[in-house]
């Protein structure tokens, strides 16, 4: 009797099991139909003028000798991509930048297999969005999920159309890997990717990621390539959806994205320089430079002072600081909480709207070479030519510097201009030779230094 009950109970549980595997198969496959009319595939055209590159060319008279025709003028550029629609009634449909940067047509396939040409409404290089416009008939849309409440581990599908058209509404499940990723594409981007480990390849940018609801959150940008060939590795990254409905709602009401600003070059606490400011924790933002009257100057801060809190929310990361400011209204003001000589500040800045250009911008007696190897002197009008120097510029000036000393190991290069030893500043050869014996206490050297227009903290170990 006992083991006909196991045997009963065996397949109570097996039956059960499949029951569950059945449900979470057909929430899969819901979500998929549900989300597939929505997602697009974009095909891009572009004409491109090779008389550019091949005029007088000496390949000319040997291209018309073997082929007897003229060489080939221009030709026909095409590429691939994904897009989402995100308002069925108006005919919007966002995307990436770079699937729609610098092109002569777009054009927009359904799943159904009706075509668009698509208008550009406006585009963000710096998340890398765009809005188009296609003609709203009997459209479908996704609806958007909030990216903040997006757990690590959680399910996530995502759907585009991989390396071709013919592979158009390719769906790949997997997870979300990580949160809050930056530093993946060079230059001055707003990075706070969504990590995933779903199959994205080329021809998925700018498709859908989406939860186990079927909610939109994110967009499909990036991966992870070793530089031989551009295949999933199953690293890839996404914008959250909060981002992109930002950027989105600022495209279409403006044609541009609004973006505060405080003022500050920032600089990653690593453990060393977290080490020099008597921190426990590399959580937070080093300032490496305050703009003369910008916001942050109006209010006090300072450089060396380190962030830590950005209107009540934590600030882990240079880019956390850099996307909170930027997501903020301009012209409010947000209280900071910073660090400043081994104590808490509490400050209010009032932010400002980014302005259209992002550049931020005693005596001469030669020091002789100290323990972390340069030479240092005041700036003179000499030194300004010699180094092309800024007038504004203040501190002192890097003469020399030597071979394999700890400024050499460090990138220090005559013409560097050391304004601060730790957080005090530093406008003479003696004043810093001092600094630099009190700071020499603890084996280790900060120093910030400017170089054509860049500021930054560099530390050194001393022995």
């Amino acid at each position: 009797m006992k083991k006909i009950f196991l045997i009963i109970l065996t397949f109570a549980t097996l039956s059960a099991q499949n029951s569950i595997l059945k449900q979470f198969s057909d929430q899969f496959a819901e979500i998929a139909e549900n989300a597939n009319p929505a997602v697009v595939t974009i095909l891009t055209e572009k004409t491109v003028d090779m008389s550019r590159f091949q005029r007088g060319a000496p390949q000319e008279d040997l291209f018309r000798y073997f082929f007897n025709q003229p060489r080939q003028r221009e030709f026909r550029s095409t590429a691939l991509g994904s897009g989402v629609i995100i308002d069925s009634k108006k005919g919007y449909v966002i995307t990436n930048n770079h699937v729609v940067d610098d092109v002569d047509e777009i054009n927009i396939r359904l799943m159904d297999n009706r075509e668009f040409e698509a208008e550009i409404i406006g585009r963000d290089p710096k998340s890398d969005l765009a809005v188009l416009k296609i003609e709203p008939d009997n459209l479908v849309q996704i609806r958007f999920g909030d990216s903040d409440e997006l757990r690590v581990g959680e399910l996530v599908i995502a759907v585009g159309s991989p390396f071709s058209a013919n592979l158009s509404h390719t769906v790949t499940a997997g997870i979300v890997s990580a949160k809050g990723r930056g530093n993946i594409i060079q230059g001055d981007m707003y990075e706070d990717f969504i990590q995933t480990d779903a199959a994205i390849n080329p021809g998925n940018s700018g498709g859908a990621l989406l939860n186990s609801s079927g909610s939109l959150i994110g967009i499909n940008t990036a991966i992870y390539t070793n530089s031989f060939d551009s295949s999933n590795k199953g690293v890839g990254f996404a914008i959250p959806s909060n981002m992109v409905k930002q950027v989105m709602d600022d495209l279409v009401a403006y044609g541009k994205v609004v973006r505060s600003w405080i003022g500050v070059q920032i600089q990653a606490l690593d453990e060393s320089k977290a080490k020099a400011l008597g921190l426990d924790s590399r959580n937070g933002a080093l300032v490496a430079d305050v703009v003369s009257d910008g916001p942050a100057d109006k209010a006090g801060i300072e450089t060396g002072d380190v962030i830590i809190e950005f209107n009540s929310q934590k600030v882990k990361t240079v880019d956390n600081l850099r996307n909170k400011v930027s997501a903020s209204k301009p012209n409010k003001s947000y209280e900071l909480i910073l660090i400043r000589d081994g104590k808490k500040k509490s400050m209010r800045v009032n932010l400002e709207e980014m302005p259209s250009d992002e550049i931020l911008i005693g005596s001469n007696v030669e020091e002789s070479s100290n323990e972390i190897g340069i030479k240092v002197s005041s700036i003179s009008r000499s030194l300004r030519n010699q180094y092309n120097l800024n007038a504004k510029d203040e501190g002192v000036v890097v003469v020399s510097v030597d071979e394999n000393s700890p400024s050499d190991v460090a990138g220090i290069q005559p013409g560097d201009i050391i304004t601060r030893v730790g957080t005090k500043k530093c406008t003479n050869p003696e004043q810093f030779q001092r600094l630099l014996n009190d700071t020499r206490k603890r084996n280790m050297v900060m120093l910030h230094l400017k170089r054509d227009g860049a500021a930054r903290y560099l530390t050194l170990e001393v022995d």
